[in-house]
């Protein structure tokens, strides 16, 4: 019975790749066309968006696995200490005071 299951997960991503490419193509057709002046798009374009802004901004939502990531990193750390802050201020002055003067590292 377990094995049986496990067939469904194809049919259900199948299911919805094609209720969100819907969806990002009746949004795009009646929306951009009059307010940009951009062509309309078929289903196959509207998931070729999709994916391409998978790509390029990562994720569907959450991810698993609780704190993960630069988010997790930056809502677990410490505040600096006194002492941290000073070096710190010291050191973005310094940098400040050597790019200011055209004397920055080489881009």
């Amino acid at each position: 019975m377990r094995t049986r299951k496990w067939i469904f997960i194809p049919f259900a991503i199948a299911a919805l790749l094609l209720l969100v490419g819907g969806l990002v193509m009746t949004l795009w057709n009646a929306i951009l066309p009059d307010l940009l002046a951009v062509k309309r798009i078929n289903f196959w374009q509207a998931t070729g968006l999709l994916v391409l802004c998978r790509i390029l901004l990562g994720g569907w939502g959450g991810r698993g696995g609780g704190g993960g990531g630069w988010k997790g990193r930056m809502h677990n750390r410490r505040p600096p200490t006194p002492e941290e802050r000073q070096r710190l201020k010291a050191l973005w002055r310094e940098r400040c005071r050597t790019h200011r003067n055209g004397n920055g590292p080489e881009v």
